[in-house]
């Protein structure tokens, strides 16, 4: 479980239907409010995507607040009241929706993503997609989104307080068995 304190940020990352989101509801589900923030865009015309969307609303408890902030998680950040203990589902969406931004304006985002998390006073519990484990992007976006997403989850690892690798339903503690790459 996450235990509450100021600037609590914790990282669950792994590969697609590894129960990334299964163990991040886990770990907030002790929190008396928790506001869940979806970034991912709405795809009403996707079948699959819409079933996807409703197996998380049915295991979300229902007083968990959703606000579907699709590419604006850092000014939704800012606009949550920060004793608000939030789940982020995903950075995935977020870095997906800003693919079009310069490397300047992504910086930028990103900064102000990371100065918002620091303002948080209740706990931060944020899903990151683990990409390239193996496969290169054939075209520049997927590589850019890799590059990317990558870049920020070990931006976001530095300010965390836990760290979770969820692979084939297990999770794994890389604060605790991980070691720091220099």
């Amino acid at each position: 479980m996450v235990v509450a304190e100021p600037n609590q940020l914790v990282l669950v990352s792994g590969p697609s239907r590894g129960g990334k989101s299964r163990w991040a509801e886990h770990l907030i589900s002790q929190e008396p409010s928790v506001t869940y923030l979806a970034t991912s865009e709405s795809r009403p015309d996707d079948h699959a995507w819409q079933q996807r969307i409703n197996i998380h609303r049915q295991r979300r408890p229902e007083h968990w607040r959703l606000v579907e902030c699709g590419a604006d998680l850092a000014s939704t950040l800012n606009q949550t009241d920060p004793e608000q203990s939030l789940l982020i589902d995903s950075l995935g969406g977020f870095v997906a929706s800003n693919l079009e931004s310069t490397d300047r304006e992504w910086t930028a985002l990103c900064q102000s993503l990371c100065n918002s998390l620091q303002q948080r006073s209740r706990p931060v519990v944020i899903v990151i997609e683990e990409t390239g484990w193996g496969v290169v992007p054939a075209t520049a976006a997927g590589g850019l989104f890799r590059d990317r997403l990558g870049w920020l989850a070990q931006e976001l690892e530095r300010q965390s307080r836990q760290s979770w690798l969820v692979v084939q339903g297990r999770a794994l503690d890389l604060h605790r068995f991980g070691v720091k790459v220099p």
